[in-house]
């Protein structure tokens, strides 16, 4: 491809069949992750009673995937600004997809450990460049689309997750779990490989020492944040001092970097930096949401397991039905004001669902779970929009790994909050959790707003009227 083609790439997306392709495989591999996520967690009293491990012991075979994502998203981001793209989530694939065999064919407890941090490696591959890629392949005018169309195959598949795990258990032992992946995986190589659009990398040399330091920040901080509330203070404290000390020298290191791993640089756009926060505030009101709720249902309210799984679809079955038309509207529209409107919703949801007293219906429950999820998913699309295009083409996979880490420190924190108040409350304090998840989707509905004060040239940026 000549450099002429590649800049056209860059600017207008990819020609219409193309276009299509290159969404597929991206949609294959983000279905993939998302689901893979999911089925893990349903499925882990099975896998620790099969391969004769603990309760507590099984949990790593959920944070081996998880802390893997969460050391190398901001790494990996960086690296693909250098390399390019394709470069890092092909690769990606391909190794997510061989650790999804390496799992299923796992004897032993430690052999699916060591299984899931590959596949964990090539999930942090694709969430790192997954924006990246969806700017390349969308015309700036339908950015907006693009992301709306990836927010519904990201809350479906969230959707359909525990109900696929519950039929292949039923039908068939946990490793088909993992053998589901290799066609989906194989497909999405296949086509992405074919339809990715090229985009070249800045070829600059890549800082190793940054890259261990941005490791160790965002892996020491988010467990020791999680030991912090489930095991033991002095343990957590050390952690979250090590990642704080990591942070502080790799912003040192990088102060003269025209493209540093921990992205100052775009911190510093004030539209890029308030919407950043504003998806940190709105993805921990969400998980404190998420996690106290099958509580409610289950220990407060007394409603069965089947009953619980129930009652908490209409949330991603609703935010799926809003994320396109989210999209669409945001590459018209102002992303503060959708956002705040969609946050005041959700919001209002949560707040309702604070107030479902002791014997709600059926039907109480549902309208509340479906009305935040309208909220969230008018919300999502146009932020993620935002965010993605307020930075550099160049810098565009340091967006996305910020994007992704934001949720990830946002999720973090809300799961964080509602252990510890489980730990010193008891799960009779679920309403109140829900009412605290409420305030916060308040507040990131204010940060929204605030973001039309900025000057009128940020805000035709924000929809792509600019470069």
């Amino acid at each position: 491809m000549t450099a002429q083609q590649l800049q056209s790439t860059a600017e207008d997306g990819l020609p219409k069949p193309r276009r299509y392709w290159s969404a597929a495989a991206i949609w294959l591999a983000l279905a993939m992750a998302v689901l893979d996520g999911a089925i893990a967690n349903v499925a882990l009293p099975t896998i620790a009673h099969d391969l004769g491990a603990s309760a507590a012991t099984s949990v790593w075979i959920v944070n081996a995937y998880q802390l893997t994502i969460t050391i190398l998203l901001l790494p990996l981001a960086a690296l693909g600004d250098r390399l390019g793209y394709r470069r890092v989530y092909i690769p990606g694939l391909v190794l997510f997809t061989l650790g999804s065999l390496g799992c299923a064919l796992a004897g032993s407890f430690s052999a699916l450990v060591v299984a899931r941090i590959f596949q964990g490696i090539g999930a942090a591959c694709i969430m790192s460049m997954n924006a990246a890629l969806v700017r390349a392949t969308y015309p700036a005018r339908m950015l907006g689309r693009g992301i709306g169309y990836n927010a519904l195959v990201l809350s479906m598949s969230a959707a359909a997750g525990p109900t696929l795990a519950a039929i292949i258990l039923s039908v068939a032992g946990w490793p088909w779990l993992f053998l589901v992946n290799l066609p989906v995986g194989i497909a999405a190589v296949i086509v992405g490989r074919k339809a990715l659009p090229h985009v070249r990398g800045h070829g600059h040399a890549f800082d190793w020492i940054a890259a261990m330091l941005g490791a160790a920040m965002m892996g020491c901080t988010v467990f020791g944040v999680e030991t912090l509330a489930r095991e033991n203070a002095l343990n957590g404290a050390a952690l979250i001092a090590v990642g704080v000390s990591a942070g502080a020298l790799l912003v040192w290191r990088e102060r003269d970097d025209p493209a540093p791993l921990f992205p100052v640089d775009l911190l510093r756009i004030r539209i890029f930096g308030m919407s950043i926060a504003t998806s940190t505030v709105s993805f921990a009101a969400q998980m404190l949401a998420f996690v106290t709720l099958p509580f409610l249902f289950q220990s407060v309210l007394h409603r069965s397991v089947l009953e619980t799984g129930l009652l908490m679809t209409p949330w991603p079955i609703a935010l799926g039905l809003m994320a396109p038309i989210a999209g669409r509207l945001a590459d018209r529209v102002r992303a503060g004001l959708i956002g705040g409107v969609g946050l005041g919703i959700f919001a209002f949801g949560l707040f309702m669902l604070s107030r479902l007293g002791a014997d709600p219906g059926t039907f109480d429950i549902a309208w509340r779970m479906a009305l935040c999820g309208l909220g969230f998913g008018l919300f999502q699309s146009p932020n993620n929009r935002t965010i993605v295009s307020s930075a550099p083409r160049n810098r565009s996979g340091a967006a996305g790994g910020m994007l992704a880490t934001a949720r990830l420190l946002g999720q973090t924190f809300g799961a964080v909050v509602v252990a510890a108040a489980f730990h010193l409350f008891g799960v009779d304090v679920a309403p109140n959790l829900l009412a605290l998840a409420s305030a916060a989707a308040g507040a990131a509905a204010i940060l929204s707003l605030l973001r039309l004060r900025l000057p009128r040239t940020t805000h035709r940026s924000e929809i792509g009227l600019m470069g």
